[in-house]
């Protein structure tokens, strides 16, 4: 008897910033922690997040996440948490000093890709090293899209 294979409610897709790999080419990425209070991990869970607007900074010997959202729990009155405040990232000092080296380049930043939950039920947050595209960049990746689309049609229709 075959069991079914259930999706572990742990590892869940909490917010992605879809934008980013349209604004910038990916060269890198890397996992990293990220602390938070009780009452944004609930709200987490419930999927209120949103990272499109907010980039990394590397601030001392410290990686932060700057203008994350996470929506306020409503069950926590007295001990919620403010909405947008900078949250700290947690990496080995190897990488981050390899970060550091990355983002000082010219041209390069760091972009958070992904907010999620690992397979352990920790909330984890997947930067990349990006560099910004220039307009013709975009375009071209516009384009290579819509072909993508278009061949998988033609494929679909014909077989």
């Amino acid at each position: 008897m075959a069991q079914s294979k259930k999706s572990d409610p742990n590892n869940k897709l909490v917010a992605e910033n879809r934008r980013a790999r349209y604004d910038y080419t990916i060269e890198d990425t890397l996992e990293c922690g990220i602390v938070l209070e009780g009452s944004e991990v609930k709200s987490l869970r419930q999927g209120g997040a949103n990272i499109a607007e907010s980039y990394v900074s590397v601030e001392g010997e410290e990686l932060w996440l700057i203008n994350g959202y996470i929506a306020p729990y409503l069950q926590a009155k007295t001990f919620g948490h403010e909405e947008r405040r900078r949250r700290k990232l947690l990496v080995h000092q190897k990488e981050l000093a390899k970060l550091w080296a990355e983002a000082s380049r010219k041209g390069a930043t760091l972009v958070p890709l992904k907010l999620y939950f690992n397979d352990k039920g920790r909330a984890k947050l997947l930067i990349g090293i990006a560099k910004g595209k220039k307009m013709a960049d975009k375009r071209e990746t516009s384009k290579q899209r819509d072909w993508q689309r278009e061949k998988s049609r033609l494929l679909k229709n014909q077989g």
